[in-house]
């Protein structure tokens, strides 16, 4: 008996492991399209096919199983054309995995950055920041005002300051640089998102989706700070552990491949600071 299930194992080894790379990549091909636009174009159009197929069969209609069997080349094209903005996000995510990344920003960068959103997060300015990564994301910054200077905190403060003229969009970071801001950034279409979502942080994870930028969100109406990329994200920061998450990204200091996802949960406020790095206005 025992010979026997050693001998089946040594002439099948082979197809278990197709077997469970078939089932790793299905399942993750699931995981991934799951609450897209194209699911439900992907879950009708599975569903027809095998309905039209089961009945063919059933009724031996060799005419329409010819018909099947010449278009499986075609529709394999079709479905490249069909999910081609999901089949785009998945290769952008593989190349901009940690292993293949090199991002320029250093701790002294991430404190700057850490003090600026916590500034704004304050002062209840809504704010979007993107900081661009391995992908070059200069498309969306011709989208928007082109700056070209120095990161200065007291200069994002001012540009989200209500009623100004940039403070509408999102601002890219590149190289330690201002690059753009008042850019438009590409809303994210999923379907499973939290409803109390806005518009600023839908635009954050299309970002993320499309490319391997890090988005910084600041909520307008709470003052919450958020991180997305790789089309998650993760919510309810106060400035150590946000200043620790930037150093997961950027720093590689331990796995990039976190599946923290929070839409919800208790908030956490930061606390005001000493100084402000714009002064309040005075009130009179």
């Amino acid at each position: 008996m025992i010979s026997d299930i050693l001998q089946f194992a040594h002439e099948n080894w082979r197809s278990a492991i197709e077997i469970a790379i078939l089932w790793l990549v299905i399942y993750h091909a699931y995981l991934y399209f799951r609450g897209t636009r194209g699911a439900k174009v992907l879950s009708g159009l599975a569903l027809a096919l095998l309905t039209l197929i089961f009945v063919s069969q059933v009724l031996r209609l060799e005419v329409i199983l010819w018909l099947i069997r010449s278009i499986t080349a075609f529709l394999a094209v079709a479905l490249v054309v069909i999910f081609q903005p999901e089949l785009r996000r998945a290769l952008a995510a593989l190349g901009s995995h940690h292993f293949f990344s090199a991002t320029p920003q250093n701790r002294e960068t991430i404190e700057v950055i850490s003090d600026m959103i916590f500034e704004l997060s304050n002062r209840q300015f809504g704010a979007l920041v993107a900081i661009e990564r391995d992908i070059n994301i200069g498309s969306f910054a011709e989208s928007g005002v082109p700056i070209d200077c120095e990161l200065s905190p007291e200069l994002v403060v001012t540009i989200f300051q209500p009623k100004t003229p940039l403070h509408d969009g999102g601002l890219i970071l590149r190289n330690d640089r201002i690059l753009a801001a008042a850019c438009i950034f590409p809303v994210s279409q999923r379907e499973d998102l939290d409803r109390n979502l806005g518009l600023r942080h839908r635009a954050a994870l299309g970002l993320s989706e499309e490319s391997d930028a890090v988005t910084l969100v600041v909520s307008e109406e709470t003052g919450i700070v958020s991180i997305c990329h790789r089309g998650k994200i993760e919510r309810n920061f106060d400035p150590e552990s946000f200043k620790l998450r930037l150093g997961e990204l950027f720093l590689q200091e331990s796995d990039e491949n976190s599946d923290t996802e929070q839409l919800g949960g208790e908030n956490r406020f930061a606390g005001a600071r000493e100084r402000p790095l714009v002064p309040h206005p005075k009130n009179h």
